[in-house]
């Protein structure tokens, strides 16, 4: 009898540390590593900086494009933007790769219930569905009413643009990018996307299925609109402007835009240089935005926690891209430098060994896919272009990658494209045109300079450098991979 009775509890123990691993996917819009828990002491962001001491964060991640349907689209099918075929946010990644299975369709594929709350991939008319082989139900975007703005003095500026006769009015009838409500925040959309997702882990608790949970924060996206209560954690007399607000020296053009996301929102000047007085406002109103959306991401945390799912569930928090906030003399993304490519990565496993540890081995995004696989035992897809980090979860010093990689197609007239390699002490970029001809190179010593003020590509002491990095970045990134 006490035999029988111990077999049981070894056959109990063995099912129950069999049990799938959860995934909850946490993707952040335009947030760049300006976190407290990256060492950034200004910044408000409590809940991620729990995370972080969970889990492992890594120092140096990095997107494959630094704009968002293109980094996603990278994510989400585990292959480079080379393979997706998508550069920009017109075009999508599903025309060009009708049978490619998702890292969420992964899941979906063996046993797990794949849900998709707020922005996971890129939104858009023209893709219903947000990728419906993706997800086990048509995927939320958001609650209702779907704003962004509240004060008389924005819902006044739309209301005058709407006034103007058809051929006067901007393209896009939007207000300043920028604003304090005095609203809770529940008005806005990324507290709606946290209260979704508590009601869908309750329903996934009482399921008992395995789930893959990709939950989508909008913010700090533009418009930097949030309550007041987030503004006042940033005193206006404690902004400082970003202290490399030039371009750097000896960078060519196609390196470079002229701010045009900013420039689709009211009250931004069509050209010319962005006055200090809006490039405080904005630095303001994005950590704002930072700390409003770590309050939702805790939320959810503190959910998962209150059901009992944190036990059995990896959570992997990242953003898509990198940020400027006047770095380099340029506001938002869409570039090659340091600021448009490294981006925040925080993973936290089960019964985690290195919990609060730090990574500083270079990672990329794309990495996503093979190591959510491994982490969670599925088979790994054949057609993946990414390199499992599961190896740096358990040693986080592992010698790893020895670069990693991103490019940019700079559209205008003429198009360039803008290929970067990243080593631990260089950044090398590359621009031709369409037809290949060379239009600019760039070298910084993010030893020396990591803010990037001076490309030294043209420095005849850093010929070596420019020759060994040309050549590694056209061999590509199979021949970056850690060796095994």
């Amino acid at each position: 009898m006490m035999k029988s009775l111990l077999l049981c509890s070894i056959l109990a123990v063995t099912v129950a540390s069999a049990a799938p691993t959860n995934v909850l996917f946490i993707a952040v819009d335009d947030l760049r590593p300006e976190l407290n828990c990256y060492g950034v002491t200004h910044m408000k962001s409590p809940n991620i900086d729990k995370l972080a001491a969970s889990g492992m964060l890594f120092e140096r991640a990095y997107c494959q494009v630094a704009v968002c349907n293109p980094s996603r689209s990278s994510v989400l099918s585990g292959t480079r933007p080379d393979t997706t075929g998508v550069l920009d946010n017109q075009h999508f990644m599903r025309p060009n790769m009708p049978n490619v299975v998702t890292l969420p369709q992964h899941f979906k594929n063996n046993g797990y219930t794949s849900l998709s709350l707020g922005k996971i991939f890129h939104h858009s008319e023209r893709e219903p569905g947000d990728d419906p082989q993706s997800w086990s139900q048509p995927a939320w975007y958001h609650g209702e009413p779907y704003r962004h703005w509240f004060t008389k003095d924005s819902l006044d500026y739309v209301k005058n643009l709407k006034a103007l006769p058809k051929d006067k009015q901007p393209k896009q009838l939007r207000a300043a990018p920028f604003e304090a409500a005095d609203e809770p925040d529940a008005s806005y959309p990324d507290a709606q996307t946290a209260e979704k997702a508590i009601e869908t882990l309750r329903q996934l608790k009482a399921d008992g299925k395995p789930f893959f949970l990709g939950v989508g924060f909008v913010k700090p996206h533009l418009p930097f609109t949030c309550p007041q209560k987030y503004w006042d954690l940033y005193p206006e007399d404690s902004i400082q402007l970003a202290a490399n607000s030039k371009r750097p020296e000896n960078a060519p053009d196609p390196a470079f835009h002229n701010n045009y996301e900013l420039r689709s929102y009211g009250t931004v000047p069509e050209n010319g240089k962005v006055t200090p007085k809006m490039a405080h406002n904005l630095i303001r109103g994005y950590r704002a935005c930072v700390s409003f959306m770590d309050a939702q991401l805790g939320r959810v945390i503190d959910e998962l926690d209150k059901l009992g799912l944190r036990e059995n569930t990896v959570i992997v928090f990242w953003g898509d891209h990198g940020y400027h906030l006047g770095e380099n003399g340029t506001f938002t993304k869409m570039t090659n430098f340091e600021f448009g490519t490294r981006v925040p990565l925080i993973v936290s496993t089960p019964g985690m060994k290195t919990a609060g540890q730090r990574s500083k081995a270079l990672v990329e995004l794309v990495d996503l896919y093979p190591t959510l696989t491994e982490v969670c035992s599925l088979p790994l897809p054949k057609h993946l272009e990414g390199t499992s980090f599961v190896p740096l979860l358990e040693n986080p010093t592992k010698p790893w990658k020895n670069a990693a990689f991103s490019q940019y197609l700079r559209t205008g007239k003429p198009p360039y494209t803008g290929r970067s390699i990243r080593t631990e002490r260089w950044r090398y970029t590359e621009w031709h045109d369409l037809q290949n001809k060379p239009a600019g190179i760039e070298l910084y010593d993010e030893l020396n300079d990591p803010q990037e003020t001076k490309s030294v590509a043209t420095d005849p002491a850093n010929a070596p450098t420019v020759t060994d990095l040309a050549k590694r970045l056209k061999e590509g990134w199979k021949s970056a991979l850690p060796a095994k």
